[in-house]
């Protein structure tokens, strides 16, 4: 008798199909993802499934959060507005590694994990996921402000070290 599937093998294969993502977006807009790769992958519908616009502006955030996809209405296909922290505005070579952690947002919906984005971002950017959490985790930490409880680097997860 086959082995039945569980929502853990589940779970696995959403992280393993968004690191193979993140892959194919290192070998088809990289090494290196900049601003301007940044704006092609937006556009390509074979890596974001849904339109979506970067729009520098913190009302939409939570205090200390760097960037929040929201959708544009109750159909994904009407596209998402990416709202990215002010902080980062005039460092846009940066940017990419804020957006591509909420890009998983855009493609899975609720059912992605910070793991997944994590897995996707890092894998795009040709980094460990544990490199790349920490130099993100460093990203949040420079937005002024109060930082929230629980999560000291408001990138999701809790225990940035």
């Amino acid at each position: 008798m086959p082995k039945q599937l569980t929502a853990e093998d589940g779970r696995q294969s959403l992280q393993a199909h968004a690191a193979a993502k993140g892959a194919e977006i290192r070998e088809k807009y990289g090494p290196e993802i900049g601003w301007l790769q940044l704006l092609q992958l937006l556009e390509d519908r074979v890596i974001t499934r849904y339109p979506c616009e970067i729009v520098f502006d913190d009302s939409n955030l939570q205090p200390g959060e760097f960037a929040y996809p929201r959708p544009k209405s109750e159909d994904p296909a009407a596209g998402f507005t990416l709202f990215v922290h002010p902080h980062f505005r005039h460092q846009l070579d940066r940017v990419p590694w804020l957006v591509l952690y909420h890009l998983v947002m855009v493609n899975y919906g609720e059912f992605a994990t910070a793991d997944d984005a994590e897995a996707f971002a890092s894998s795009a950017l040709g980094l460990p996921p544990d490199e790349y959490y920490r130099i993100l985790c460093a990203m949040a930490d420079e937005i002024p402000g109060p930082t929230p409880a629980p999560s000291p680097c408001a990138c999701g997860s809790t225990g940035c070290d």
